[in-house]
């Protein structure tokens, strides 16, 4: 089973260096666009299912990439939000966001927690989706950059880089555990 985790595209929070978090905020146009261009990627290869995070920027991403490949929006699972940045969201961070909570961001959601929830959704999409699909099963997954840096840091045991809006992070499940294969659209040996 592969899974090809997308960040969801553009907003203007984006755009802006604003924390969105757990924000419910829309797709700008460039997001939109960077939505088809994602599909465009997709489009060679046979998808079983699209599942994605609730909000409304990873659900248009969804929703244009199942348009575009001609496939049913399925699922949202909650446990793919993004981190809660709580009090600090709408605004620009110009310092290092810490794991934990600390005197600067006193109320974030910790990062154990963000990747604890992570995991939980790709375990339970393997769960529902491999009785239905079978190990060839092939599923986008449409959700947020820091949830999907830190799940893809955990599976590989070190520190993972931004992950860039539309760009599709592969990872499979393969003898009883999670593989990361891409980082970014690169190779795991190339990516940053």
């Amino acid at each position: 089973m592969r899974l090809e985790l997308i960040r969801h595209g553009q907003t203007d929070w984006n755009l802006n260096d604003q924390l969105q978090g757990s924000s419910d905020i829309p797709l700008n146009e460039t997001g939109r666009e960077q939505a088809h261009q994602a599909a465009q990627l997709l489009a060679p290869y046979r998808w079983s299912a699209i599942v994605s995070s609730p909000l409304m920027r990873a659900r248009e991403t969804a929703q244009i990439i199942a348009d575009q490949l001609g496939i049913e929006l399925g699922a949202a699972y909650p446990e793919l939000i993004e981190r809660d940045y709580a009090s600090r969201e709408g605004t620009v961070s110009t310092t290092r966001i810490p794991d934990e909570p600390d005197a600067e961001y006193p109320d974030i959601e910790p990062r154990d927690s963000v990747a604890a929830r992570g995991m939980a959704a790709l375990e339970d999409i393997r769960d529902t989706r491999l009785p239905l699909d079978g190990d060839d099963a092939n599923i986008v997954v449409v959700c947020h950059g820091t949830i999907i840096r830190f799940l893809l840091s955990a599976l590989i045991g070190r520190e993972v880089g931004h992950i860039d809006n539309a760009a599709a992070n592969t990872i499979e499940w393969a003898d009883g555990q999670w593989r990361v294969l891409t980082i970014n659209n690169e190779p795991v040996a190339e990516a940053a």
